[in-house]
């Protein structure tokens, strides 16, 4: 099968220091691997609407939904490019996160059962000395991965604040030259046990 990642860019600027990682990261992939990037700032979607108690949900056949629902179930790996907000993902991508509530629900979808063992990754940026306040971000991502069935690779970590600072983070680069070789393993929330 060939591998499709599905770069999904959260942040409210272009250009910035977690996509310049991701971006880094991304050159690594053999030429094999199809790549696609959709930037949420430039593709919004509406705010989630929690309707599965209340409505039929319907496939969405048009517009940024769809364009976001069509390239997740393509997908092989999903790549969550978020910088770090508030010690989280951005609203850009916690929306879009939101929108697989729905797509859950969606009658002959089978969203949980077609992304189930795939994987899910992360690339962050952030400002902090300390990785550990991402720690909420990444646990988003794994507890996501581990409720869909997912592999979770895990998410990549550099350190930025002004535009191009995360450049200047050797650790970071050189992190991001293996970061999509590594065999993720199937996400599993922090209370299950082997």
């Amino acid at each position: 099968m060939t591998r499709r990642f599905l770069f999904v860019l959260g942040s409210s600027r272009p250009d910035g220091n977690t996509e310049l990682l991701a971006r880094r990261a991304a050159e690594q992939l053999p030429e094999s691997v199809e790549q696609r990037w959709i930037d949420l700032a430039a593709h919004p979607l509406p705010d989630f609407e929690d309707l599965r108690h209340d409505s039929d949900h319907v496939r969405p056949t048009e517009g940024n939904t769809a364009v976001l629902l069509d390239a997740t179930l393509a997908a092989t790996d999903v790549v969550i490019v978020s910088p770090l907000y508030w010690y989280s993902v951005s609203a850009h991508v916690k929306r879009y996160l939101d929108h697989w509530s729905g797509w859950l629900r969606t009658p002959g979808l089978d969203f949980k059962d077609t992304l189930a063992g795939r994987t899910l990754w992360g690339v962050t940026a952030l400002a902090h000395e300390e990785p550990v306040v991402a720690d909420p971000l990444i646990g988003t991502l794994n507890n996501s991965a581990a409720y869909m069935g997912m592999r979770f690779g895990g998410v990549l970590l550099g350190n930025g604040s002004k535009p191009g600072d995360v450049l200047r983070d050797a650790g970071a680069l050189s992190r991001a030259k293996t970061f999509f070789a590594q065999d993720a393993p199937l996400a599993r929330f922090p209370y299950q046990t082997d």
